[in-house]
């Protein structure tokens, strides 16, 4: 996805900064990792307050292979429905930025 695409998805926050990380990006606000791009695919953070929230809506968590197992990552798939309204979307991308703050504490 290129960055003009992640600076739509997200602006409902205001302005992003995509960083390229490990081949993938980063997505920043106000210098917190509220997201990922990987293979593509938008992953927003979630925490123990936010993930039940992110499951019920049918959203998958990410987790990457380690070593012969999978290693889960605080980072969800973005719920269908956000993809045609904007302010799902926005909830959303809240969540994620809630759940940033929250891990700098």
């Amino acid at each position: 996805m290129d960055n003009a695409a992640i600076e739509e998805m997200f602006a409902a926050l205001g302005p992003v900064t995509v960083k390229r990380m490990f081949g993938a990006k980063g997505i920043y606000f106000e210098g917190r990792i509220l997201a990922l791009e990987v293979d593509g695919d938008i992953l927003l953070k979630a925490d123990v307050e936010s993930a039940a929230d992110f499951e019920a809506a049918g959203s998958v968590q990410w987790a990457y292979d380690g070593k012969g197992k999978p290693v889960k990552m605080p980072y969800w798939s973005i719920p269908e429905e956000a993809f045609d309204d904007p302010d799902e979307m926005a909830r959303w991308v809240r969540l994620a930025y809630e759940a940033a703050l929250r891990a700098r504490k």
